[in-house]
Formats: structure tokens, sequence, C-alpha cells
């Protein structure tokens, strides 16, 4: 097991707070593994076992709980009078109307509340409208390639990252003496549920926002996200979208496009990366990207054996840079463009992400955005190659895997 040590400090630092922590990402990337190391800090740290209460809503032996009202006896039943009670709810959003209990124990005293979500749209609804400013978020996602690294000790660096591009970060599949078709199995499992349960369970949350549009076509549904996953790292729009799967002789309207990328995006499968102005300091409205939550997944949609590997690589350093606590966004500079814009206490950090500068044309391709920017924040070129690596007038070439690995 991996200890997921940037985010469980996140949880320390959050401790006793009187806000609740809400921790939500994909299917499979480590959430409920995460609470399990909190609750072992808690203990370390003199927390008595009456004093944590967990519940897994995806288990079967808590089903019964699934009604709010029989879940909330439940709960205040074992609340300790003397101390404060640590209640972790898993999953939590397949408790229909959970907003109440949340709410309720909210304001109780002495007690400290964590739940976990597979959909974003749970922190949209009702939750966030009762909630408005006493909750935080800890987003997490798949393993880096440093906690991934940690599960191969023995591996050379670059030979994993190859593996780490084709198969992923999910912990499992990082953990398992792995095939080919054992991954394929594992990513398709985690694939058609997050399709299947999670949209289905957004239905049901939906039923009573009559302003949202319901998913009615799941083969449309996987076919935009085939789409998306063939198009990381390109500006995407959704009339462009729109158009092509109408090519195909499926008639489709924008709207439809747009409400089915916001599912995917819901589901934590994609991450949108909006358009910035470098020079004006401001977003622009038109042709975000999106990116993948795992290269494993990508891999699983587009079933084939030749990558780009620039835009691979670039999917890895937008998920690292999310990771690092960053705003991320696509910098524009006149007509030339800036791979990512990380913004984090009011700074900013250029980066660039190329598979390779050894080609003139595309060093100059690469360093001249870089170089039209006036201010003096940091620039860097994220590069697998060790050729050109340094330091040019300012802007650092650095090996991407060395980048991944430091803390």
């Amino acid at each position: 097991m991996v200890q997921r040590e940037e985010y469980l400090q996140k949880l320390i630092l959050w401790r006793d707070e009187q806000v609740i922590k809400v921790v939500t990402g994909i299917r499979r990337c480590g959430k409920s593994t995460l609470l399990a190391q909190f609750q072992a800090y808690l203990k370390d740290d003199g927390v008595e076992d009456r004093q944590i209460v967990s519940l897994n809503f995806e288990e079967l032996e808590n089903e019964e709980l699934l009604d709010y009202r029989t879940l909330y006896q439940a709960l205040t039943a074992r609340l300790c009078p003397d101390k404060t009670t640590y209640i972790f709810l898993d999953e939590v959003q397949k408790v229909p109307e959970f907003e109440k209990v949340v709410d309720s124990l909210y304001v109780k005293d002495r007690v400290d509340l964590y739940i976990t979500g597979s959909n974003s749209y749970m922190l949209s609804g009702e939750l966030a409208t009762l909630l408005s400013g006493r909750y935080v978020e800890l987003s997490i996602l798949p393993l880096s390639f440093r906690e991934y690294c940690q599960l191969q000790p023995s591996g050379e660096k670059d030979a994993l990252f190859a593996a780490f591009l084709q198969d992923g970060g999910f912990p499992y599949i990082a953990s398992m003496n792995r095939s080919k078709e054992k991954v394929d199995m594992y990513l398709e499992g985690i694939y058609n549920t997050i399709i299947i349960k999670d949209i289905e369970e957004r239905q049901r949350r939906r039923d009573t926002d009559p302003n949202r549009r319901k998913v009615t076509d799941i083969a449309l549904l996987k076919a935009i996200a085939k789409f998306l996953a063939g198009s990381v790292g390109n500006p995407i729009s959704v009339k462009g979208i729109a158009d092509y799967i109408t090519s195909t002789g499926r008639k489709v309207s924008q709207n439809t496009v747009a409400d089915y990328i916001e599912v995917l995006s819901e589901a934590f499968v994609f991450y949108p990366a909006e358009r910035f102005d470098v020079i004006g300091k401001q977003l622009m409205k038109m042709n975000q990207k999106l990116y993948i939550v795992d290269l494993g997944i990508r891999r699983y949609l587009l079933s084939r054996r030749d990558y780009d590997l620039g835009f691979s690589l670039e999917n890895v350093v937008y998920l690292e840079l999310l990771r690092r606590g960053y705003g991320v966004n696509v910098g524009r500079v006149g007509n030339t463009e800036v791979d990512f814009v990380a913004k984090k206490d009011d700074r900013y950090h250029y980066f660039q992400v190329t598979a390779t500068m050894l080609d003139p044309a595309t060093f100059e391709r690469e360093i001249t955005p870089l170089r039209n920017i006036r201010d003096n924040y940091p620039k860097t070129i994220l590069t697998l190659d060790r050729m050109t690596l340094g330091n040019y007038d300012g802007i650092e070439a650095v090996n991407a895997v060395d980048w991944l690995l430091n803390p």
C-alpha cells in the first residue's frame, strides 16, 4: 500500500476544524484507502476505536442505512458524549437525501465529519446550498509517477515511466502482477462502472432539477468519451465534436454534446483546462482543452499501440501540476501557445512540454513563447531527452522524469 502522503497531510491539516471534509475523485483512485490511512493516523495519535465511525455505502451490510433517517439514527447513537467522534461516510452519494444527515451532524458539538464521493455533482446540488462555506473539498487522483515507483522499487526509472504511460496509475494496477489482458479487464470494469453506476446516480439526483438534461444515450456518451481521449492536448469545440459525430451518421445537437462532456467531467474522467491570455492575465472563453484522468483509461478507450508521446507526456504533467496544488490553464501569448500556466499563491509558473527538443525547429517552437513572456515568473521546459537540458537565458530545460520524481 502506498502512503498517500500529500493527501494525508491535507486531512491532518483540517483535522478537528469546524468544516466538513469532502474527498472526491474517480472510482478506484484510492479514496477509501486514504480514509483508512487517516484513521490509522488518528489511532496512533491516541484516538480510541469508539471515537471512529466508518461506513462504506457500497458494502451490502450497510444497505439498510441507505435510508437517511435510519442512517442518522445509527450515527447519533454512536456519538461519544465526552470526546470527539470522527465520522467517515464513504460513497455517501448513494444515500438519497444524505445532505440532511450531513447538515444535522455538522451542527453538533464534537463531531468531525469526512465524506467521499465519485461524482462532483454531489457538490453542485443541495449539499452546496445547505453547506455553502462550511466544507472543503480534497480532490484526489490516481497515483503520481513518484507514488507508482514506490510500488516498483527495483525498476529503472525510464522503463518504469514507459510502463506508467501505458498502464496508468490506478493503485491496484500498479501493485498487481500484471499482464495486458488483466490490466484491460480491470480498466474495463472501472470504466463501465463509471458510465453505468455513476451516471445512473447522477440521473437519480437530477430528477429534482428540471434545468439539467438527462443522459439518454450511453452509446453516444461513450463515443464522445472516445473522441475526447483521442483529442488530449488539442483544443476542442462543442461544435467540432457535434459535426464529427453527425458525419458518422448520428445526428446530435451541440447542447447534447456539451451536456455529455459535463457528465464525463463530473465523473472525473476528464479535467478541463481553460485558455488564458498571458499578456492580459485573463481567461479566454473559446477552445478549452480536456485531459484524461489516467492514461491507462485512454489506452483502453483508443485500443491502439502507437501513441502521440508528446500529448501523453503533456497529460501526465497536467495531472501532476494539479497534484501539486496549482490552478492550471493553457496559455496564449500573441499567436503562440504555452502548454501550461500554473498558478499558486498568486504566483505563476510557465511550462512547455515536449517529448524531445533535439530537432532545432522543435527547440525554437517550444522556447519562443516563453521568451515572449516579459514577466519574471519561472519558465520551464519539460522534455524526455537529456541532451538539451540546461538554462537558456533564464528558461530551464528539465528532464520530465526527474521532475516528476522530485517531491
